[in-house]
């Protein structure tokens, strides 16, 4: 039997000579500490998932909207930072920039729609309050002009989403997201 090679101890860092290749410490003092500390790492673990369970079964219509413009938000940004600015065709690329709404997140029925948000500059989108007459000129560089029409003319369709809804958006932007990323 060959001997086994020296390991740098879990728990105090000394150097040994392990019995067995699963050895992991070099004494019994060092084990207990050892587990103790495993131990303490997972009740860690439950705790933050109660926590999690907790929060998500807690929380509201508002704050799940709001948990998922964040999350579209973020995939819209990623979508758009190969292009300009919608509205003025600043490159978005090495720069802080919004996903900016043709119509505000007020209109409910388009708050989650792709083609009523696009990459906007942040001057453009905060400064300038969306600078919505450029946008407007500039977004049939990325939407048809049918498509332009159907937001104009479905701008206010009342959308009430429930959490199971919300939560289902929620997890198909953060696919996309993971999806857009592996590119």
């Amino acid at each position: 039997m060959k001997p086994l090679k020296q390991k740098k101890c879990k728990t105090c860092g000394v150097m040994f000579t392990p019995y067995k290749s699963t050895q992991k410490v070099c004494n019994y003092k060092c084990a207990i500490e050892h587990a103790n500390l495993e131990m303490r790492k997972q009740a860690k673990k439950k705790a933050r998932a109660e926590r999690k369970e907790y929060y998500e079964k807690s929380m509201t219509l508002s704050d799940w909207k709001k948990k998922v413009q964040t999350v579209f938000n973020k995939y819209i940004r990623l979508r758009d930072i190969n292009r300009g600015c919608v509205s003025c065709d600043t490159p978005l690329q090495n720069r802080k920039f919004d996903a900016g709404h043709f119509y505000a997140t007020t209109y409910e029925g388009l708050r989650f729609n792709e083609l009523n948000v696009h990459g906007q500059c942040v001057p453009c989108n905060r400064n300038m309050h969306g600078n919505i007459h450029e946008y407007r000129k500039r977004i049939t560089n990325r939407i048809s002009q049918d498509e332009l029409q159907w937001l104009d003319d479905n701008r206010h369709i009342k959308l009430k989403l429930n959490k199971v809804e919300l939560e289902e958006l929620y997890n198909h932007y953060k696919q996309k997201i993971k999806d857009h990323e592996r590119i």
